[in-house]
């Protein structure tokens, strides 16, 4: 993060006495407030500004100036009390013992505080816990000053959150808030309809094989392993038919397709144990509340890369994430991903846990004939090529690119428009 943030956000102590210190510290509000009002909208996305926001400051927070540090630390009036000598007696081999300061340490001493504002800590056992009291060592604080910056960055982003629907009715901002959390690193793109192809374009039980050519991995995972097993456990379940049902698939064809995919099972123990789940998925059967959303929402790249990882004998999930490397690039080279430099890049995404980043890069790979050519010919402008985030729109993009001379898709295309 360290050159990122020297390039893009930099923000020197006030000791080093730059001539940008003012503008660095406007540049910084900005960025910091507008990022607020764009991630306050819902629940998720203010839970992860407050862990990225709060991996800042921690940065911040270890590389500032030693004495501003500390005058910072002053300034916020924390509760926490410090141990006496008396008490250091006391307890001095059980605090040693505890938080790991020899005797050289005990110089900088400890300070007490009530347990519960120290987690992190306790979590890992660098504190002593006494009648609910968790004594740290003074090199520990900074876990006690980041935990009551992300309580506080938490408390206001709820405030932020209240004020935002005066702000629907202005046009100007909204739409612009929108798309910065949506642009947000491996965003959270909720599935909507246009991630469906219209026209005379029509899935069904039958032509799912053909269509998967089109597939992400995740799904092409899926796929194949189904046609190899003749069977998927729950959750790889659960995710294709989501998936199938964003592409357009009817009901009755999503059964129908199973059915002839479970083919070593008989008509009685697919109606038994399969049938329901699949009607469910779709909101056919279920509760009031699941009827009226019409059954579950396909999975989004930040709902795969944020589930448990799968067990033995499951094939749910992001391939990128749950596969290891050697693995994910045998995988890729099954689906006629050969060249060098992609998956060369690949292992480097995965190494920095960049899933999605290493998808695109294999979409972008896979199609470069295709891209280059809507983008030479300007048949497609640039929010049609932004990074896919849903495999839908993965599936969605990459029909359209692979039929571009074909009059169907060129009318589905303006359909969807």
């Amino acid at each position: 993060m360290s050159p990122l943030l020297e390039k893009h956000l930099p923000l020197h102590a006030n000791s080093s006495r730059s001539s940008a210190l003012q503008d660095e510290r406007r540049k910084d509000h900005y960025s910091h407030f507008i990022l607020r009002l764009a991630f306050s909208a819902t629940e998720d996305l203010r839970r992860r500004f407050s862990r990225l926001e709060t991996m800042l400051f921690r940065l911040r927070y270890k590389d500032d100036d030693a004495r501003e540090r500390q005058d910072f630390v002053n300034s916020l009036d924390f509760a926490w009390e410090m141990v006496g000598e008396k008490e250091k007696l006391e307890l001095g081999d059980d605090l040693r013992a505890a938080t790991g300061v020899g005797r050289k340490g005990e110089e900088e001493g400890w300070f007490k505080v009530e347990w519960e504002k120290v987690p992190e800590l306790v979590e890992s056992r660098r504190v002593l816990l006494k009648r609910g009291t968790a004594y740290v060592p003074l090199r520990e604080q900074m876990s006690l000053v980041v935990t009551e910056f992300t309580r506080r960055l938490d408390s206001a982003l709820e405030l932020t959150a209240r004020a935002l629907p005066r702000l629907d009715e202005d046009d100007r901002l909204s739409p612009i808030l929108t798309h910065l959390s949506r642009s947000f690193t491996a965003p959270d793109v909720a599935y909507d309809s246009s991630s469906t192809l219209a026209g005379d374009f029509h899935p069904n039980a039958s032509n799912i094989d053909a269509l998967s050519q089109h597939f992400p991995l995740c799904m092409s995972h899926l796929h194949t392993t189904l046609r190899q097993n003749s069977h998927l456990k729950h959750y790889g379940r659960l995710q294709y038919t989501l998936f199938l049902k964003g592409l357009g698939l009817s009901l009755e064809d999503c059964i129908l397709f199973w059915r002839r995919s479970f083919k070593l099972i008989t008509d009685e123990k697919f109606a038994k144990e399969y049938r329901y789940n699949i009607r469910h998925a779709y909101g056919d059967v279920g509760g009031d509340a699941n009827r009226r959303g019409r059954g579950y929402t396909p999975y989004s790249c930040q709902k795969l890369l944020t589930e448990a990882l799968p067990g033995a004998g499951q094939t749910h999930g992001c391939p990128y994430r749950t596969f290891t490397p050697d693995n994910l690039v045998a995988l890729l080279q099954q689906t006629g991903v050969n060249d060098r430099e992609v998956l060369k890049g690949v292992r480097e995404d995965v190494g920095k846990q960049r899933y999605h980043v290493a998808c695109n890069r294999v979409f972008e790979s896979t199609h470069k004939r295709e891209i280059k050519r809507v983008k030479d010919e300007g048949l497609w402008n640039a929010s049609e090529l932004d990074v896919i985030a849903h495999p839908n729109t993965y599936f969605k993009r990459s029909f359209l690119l692979k039929h571009l001379d074909d009059k169907p898709a060129e009318e589905i295309k303006k359909e969807n428009e």
